[in-house]
């Protein structure tokens, strides 16, 4: 009879039989271990949820008064005989890999992750394992980013000439991860930030948290429009073609994603800048990952997962596509068999 897995792949999310217990579940579990606290990772309904301990406060503000425990990286609980540790992803901050061991055998969720060290949270931590279950949202060879210090000088200069030019500057990215790091690695003698309520009220939980971060100042109804026109403004990708955001008009307007790699993105966005930003590994990042763990097996669980399966297989992984309901918090990823998605020339990306 053959050994049944420690992990398995339900209806219900990625569950451990053993421990009873499941990694960002998407439908309400008993006990849910949660990797980092976007959305389609960390969803409401759960009745006990475990998490790294810098996911606190944005878990109660995201999710309401849930029972959460939160524990420090590499620290140890036990889930009915099972061992569960987190370590650092890389990818937002309190964004966390699970460990899970049992009898000697080791299984690592990655969740979402990255391995540029940003600056802002833990840098990934290689895991070895016997079984890695990783996302691929961006495992194409075209997705291979530039160095985090060269985009901001773009980011920077771009905001210095809208400044000279009395234009306002606004840049979009999502609200927890892409505005913090947006908003460490400003320029802040060009002028003040100004933010969107959702991105300041996740800084808030984050500051609650003891993160510090750069001072900003919340866009409100009395804020004189004047005032943060002369600033750069933080916006989600929810204000986009918004009242709220016309009004700072005339603007510049500039969006954050990898996604902006791909022709058209920015075109589709009506963005008058597309800046190649990410929070998740490009596609040399999953390979130097993958290859690091030491696994026996890999299972791709968000992304390019056919594709990607393909080229891990032809160069010697065991690699399995597997069905979940894992999102994309880029915002603006093309479909699957759009013109963009497929064939891409990497020389017509711009990359």
């Amino acid at each position: 009879m053959s050994k049944k897995p420690l992990i398995e792949f339900t209806d219900n999310g990625i569950y451990c039989p053993q421990g009873k217990f499941y990694i960002d579940p998407w439908k309400p579990v008993d006990d849910a271990v949660i990797t980092h606290a976007h959305s389609d990772h960390a969803r409401w309904g759960s009745k006990r949820y475990l998490a790294h301990h810098l996911s606190k406060e944005v878990l109660l503000y995201r999710l309401g008064d849930i029972s959460l425990q939160t524990i420090e990286y590499g620290e140890k609980v036990l889930m009915n005989g099972v061992e569960i540790s987190m370590y650092p992803a890389g990818h937002v901050i309190g964004s966390a890999q699970i460990r899970v061991e049992y009898k000697g055998e080791v299984w690592v969720i990655s969740g979402d992750y990255k391995t540029e060290d940003d600056g802002v949270c833990a840098p990934f931590e290689p895991v070895k394992c016997h079984h890695f279950i990783s996302e691929c949202t961006f495992g194409m060879p075209v997705f291979q980013w530039k160095p985090q210090q060269q985009l901001f000088e773009d980011v920077n200069n771009w905001w210095r000439h809208n400044a000279a030019n009395n234009l306002a500057t606004v840049i979009v990215g999502y609200s927890l991860g892409k505005a913090q790091r947006i908003l460490q690695n400003l320029d802040l003698s060009i002028g003040k930030v100004y933010t969107h309520g959702v991105i300041e009220n996740t800084n808030e939980a984050l500051r609650r948290n003891g993160i510090i971060l750069n001072e900003t100042h919340r866009i409100t109804p009395e804020t004189p429009k004047e005032d943060a026109r002369k600033g750069i403004i933080l916006a989600p990708p929810s204000a986009v073609g918004t009242p709220w955001m016309r009004k700072f008009g005339p603007y510049s307007f500039g969006y954050c994603s990898g996604w902006m790699a791909l022709r058209g993105a920015k075109r589709r966005r009506a963005a008058d800048r597309g800046f190649i930003l990410s929070d998740h590994a490009d596609w040399n990042g999953l390979v130097s990952a993958i290859d690091a763990t030491g696994c026996e097996k890999v299972y791709l669980t968000h992304g390019y997962t056919a594709s990607f399966a393909r080229y891990l297989s032809e160069i010697g992984f065991d690699a399995h596509e597997v069905h979940t309901l894992f999102g994309d918090d880029e915002a603006v990823a093309p479909s699957d068999n759009s013109e963009d998605a497929i064939g891409i020339n990497p020389q017509e990306a711009n990359i």
